[in-house]
């Protein structure tokens, strides 16, 4: 059985919100900075964010980038997060993710996604990926984010198989690798960039794409 984080493991998440946050600072400044940087402090912010009281991903979208802007002098409305969450809904797989989650499902493995989102949000990025999952948890059932481990909790609830049968694939070490590891799952690290470990953690497999699935055990 292998569990997945979605957005930067199976989804080009760095890619989709870089574009959107570079298109949106074109429109105020002339010579903005790489997509790169504005997509890591975007994300910083929107880490601080779902560490607090609960709310909808799409207001967390909103609110980081209010956040974001704010910083940068950029002025944004409700339109602006609400476009945040479309463009979300419209990034696309790696190239590796479809023809590798297919042949690994033809292995015989099972496969369940565990992701920082909402329903409404997964729905369109599940069209996208194509393949069918054995489930889905999200944060809007449990009404916590990752790095909390009550998402991973309710989705082993779900999943009833002892959690040495499970491994957990994902390329963000602060919010999947460590809360993995503390539930005594077995971890994989997508480390498509081949970069240093940004964390303490010691994943049990570190990947640069997700073909080695298809020779897990089923």
């Amino acid at each position: 059985m292998a569990t997945f984080d979605c957005y930067g493991t199976l989804i080009d998440w760095e890619a989709g919100v870089g574009s959107f946050l570079y298109e949106l600072a074109r429109r105020h400044e002339h010579d903005p900075p790489p997509a790169r940087e504005l997509r890591e402090r975007w994300e910083a912010l929107q880490f601080e964010r779902i560490q607090t009281d609960w709310r909808s991903y799409r207001d967390v979208l909103a609110a980081s980038l209010a956040d974001w802007a704010g910083e940068r002098g950029y002025r944004v409305n409700e339109h602006d997060g609400e476009q945040l969450a479309r463009s979300m809904e419209s990034w696309q797989p790696f190239p590796d993710t479809v023809p590798a989650l297919r042949a690994a499902r033809e292995a015989g493995l099972r496969l369940w996604i565990v992701s920082n989102t909402d329903r409404a949000i997964i729905e369109h990025s599940l069209r996208h990926l194509e393949v069918e999952f054995d489930g889905i948890t999200v944060a809007e059932d449990c009404r916590a984010y990752k790095p909390s481990t009550a998402p991973f909790e309710r989705a082993l609830r779900e999943i009833g198989l002892p959690r040495e049968q499970i491994l957990h694939v994902a390329f963000g070490f602060k919010y999947d690798i460590g809360p993995a590891q503390e539930l005594g799952l077995r971890t994989a690290w997508v480390n498509r960039k081949q970069e240093a470990a940004p964390g303490p953690q010691r994943p049990d497999h570190e990947w640069t794409d997700l073909w080695p699935l298809a020779v897990l055990p089923a």
